[in-house]
């Protein structure tokens, strides 16, 4: 059971893999995924180094443009607009594709 649901991470990892097929988005959330989580972890340090808030924005705002311009490749809305929940399934897809689970 995960993310509020009967279904395991497995299933959510598996259904949001079946909605992102075009080769350019799964390239573009390989890329964009990552930038979103480090602009997040970076998030705590603006307090001691402010000038990491520009460095964190523009990770955040990267990523997120990497999200829908692979989503405009793949003719879909991105998933999270179907279920909130997708919002925290990308991570877990994208340690399963550079681990080759996906």
């Amino acid at each position: 059971m995960a993310l509020l649901s009967e279904r395991s991470m497995d299933e959510w990892v598996a259904e949001y893999a079946e909605a992102h097929q075009h080769p350019a988005n799964r390239l573009l959330h390989t890329l964009g995924i990552p930038l979103i989580a480090l602009s997040i972890i970076l998030l705590p340090g603006v307090f001691f180094a402010p000038q990491l808030g520009w460095l964190a924005l523009a990770l955040f705002v990267v990523g997120w443009v990497f999200q829908f311009v692979g989503h405009a490749y793949e003719g879909k809305p991105p998933e999270f607009l179907k279920d909130w929940r997708f919002l925290f399934v990308g991570l877990r897809w994208w340690i399963a594709k550079v681990s080759g689970r996906v």
